[in-house]
Order: structure tokens, then sequence, then C-alpha cells
């Protein structure tokens, strides 16, 4: 059950609805035209875990709310209602993807990759929604590390977990038959990703 927004609203008053349990889903943020208000003391960590004025946001439907009014713009990323919009910062990605389904995975070239967020949101991966690896990112060690991402919705992206790099991983296979250089990677929904 989708909860209407009041003509008349702020990123507080929002508190209720997450409280309820009645909040499901992605707010139309990309119809909303409010003025910008500020930076608000909101950060998403690169685990996932949002943080408001440096203590963890601990309820899981505050966040989930939260996540559901964000917007992506100009390289920033934004809390919005139809009454205002916020900057807030986030460290790598605003959503952490944590799990992986796999449909109809007895055939490669028609298989279906699911991968859900921390918050519970659910992409499938495809033209919509590509799986990008990136450039390598070094870690606190120093090594280069993959940085894989899937575009979550409307280019806010998802940060592909250690654990569901690594179930992907299982599934590579070349694609060999189909260019001239040897590429590894995985299907999903018709497209091949590589994972180089």
């Amino acid at each position: 059950m989708a909860i209407n927004f009041p003509k008349k609203s702020d990123i507080r008053s929002l508190e209720a609805a997450a409280q309820s349990g009645q909040w499901r889903g992605a707010a139309p943020v990309h119809l909303w035209d409010p003025p910008f208000c500020g930076d608000i003391d909101i950060e998403i960590r690169r685990d996932g875990s949002w943080w408001h004025e440096g203590r963890p946001i601990r309820r899981k439907g505050m966040a989930e709310l939260f996540a559901s009014i964000l917007l992506y713009e100009k390289g920033e990323h934004f809390l919005v209602t139809p009454a205002e919009k916020v900057r807030i910062r986030v460290e790598d990605c605003p959503f952490l993807l944590t799990e992986l389904r796999v449909e109809n995975a007895s055939d490669s070239s028609s298989q279906r990759l699911l991968l859900r967020t921390s918050l519970g949101e659910e992409v499938a991966v495809g033209r919509e929604h590509p799986l990008v690896i990136g450039g390598n990112r070094t870690d606190s060690g120093g090594s280069a590390e993959p940085h894989p991402t899937v575009d979550v919705r409307a280019g806010l992206l998802g940060l592909v977990s250690r654990s569901v790099f690594y179930q992907l991983a299982e599934l590579v296979e070349s694609n060999a038959g189909e260019r001239e250089n040897e590429v590894f990677g995985v299907w999903s929904d018709g497209v091949f990703f590589p994972l180089v």
C-alpha cells in the first residue's frame, strides 16, 4: 500500500509513514520540483548503512523511507518531498546489493539475475539496470579491487557486495562464439555483461 504525500510536507513529517509499516516502493521524486533547502547531516556509508548526525539510523523502516525519496542529480544525492529538497552525503553508492537470485539458471543466455539491496529493493539486471564493473578502486590495504555496480533506479547506483560478486563469478562464461576476442562475463535478460 503506497502512502499519499500531503501537498505540504517535510522530511521529518515522513517519520509517521515509516513507523506505520505501510511504506513501500520508490516515491515519484522525478515529478516533484521543490526548492532546495540546503544540506542535512545524513550520510550513506559504503556498507549501505544510513547515519544521521554521526549516529546510525537503526530503524530499518526509516532508512527504507529515506531510500524511497532519494534523487540523483548532477552528481549529487538529495532527499526530496513535494515541499523540499535537501542534499545528503553518499560515501560510495547509495545502495548495497547483498543478495542474488537467478531465474532460468539452466540456460545462461535466457537467465535473469535479480539483485536485492540491503533495504529490500529488488532489481533485475538488464538493459535498464546494467551491471558495470567499472575501474578498479584501491582498498585500505592499497591493493586494487573491482567496483561492480548496478543502476538500481534513475542513476542511483547499487554497489555489488563481495559475496554477491563471488556468486556472479560462479556464473561467468565466455562469449568466444560471438566475438573475435574472448570475453568473460554473465548473461541476464538477454544481455551479456563483461566482468573485466
